[in-house]
């Protein structure tokens, strides 16, 4: 049996349609410090690369904005990926995931 082309790989990038739908309402947000200058689909997407890739925190290739300086620094990226996974955000994004997809009947 033949797989379909799209499984083959997994996912290191996720568009903002399908993050709004299947992520965005499972993520908690930080209740104090200064918000974030971008938005949680990218940081979702930084968390997405430093999974895929393995490499360490402060190797994560963070775009930079037209000053030349990263737009977020790694150590924030760290600090939201681990409050998500204590918050059980992972969690929920899975079986809600599953939920929404069995619901839709793919």
């Amino acid at each position: 049996m033949r797989q379909h082309k799209r499984y083959n790989r997994i996912p290191t990038q996720m568009c903002e349609g399908n993050f709004n739908e299947f992520i965005l309402p499972h993520l908690t947000r930080g209740k104090s410090g200064p918000p974030s200058k971008i938005t949680l689909h990218k940081i979702f997407n930084y968390i997405l690369k430093f999974l895929h890739s393995g490499c360490q925190w402060e190797n994560l290739p963070i775009d930079r904005d037209s000053q030349g300086k990263p737009e977020i620094h790694y150590t924030r990226v760290f600090r939201i990926f681990k409050r998500w996974l204590k918050d059980g955000c992972f969690d929920r994004i899975f079986v809600g995931s599953v939920a929404q997809l069995l619901k839709k009947n793919y």
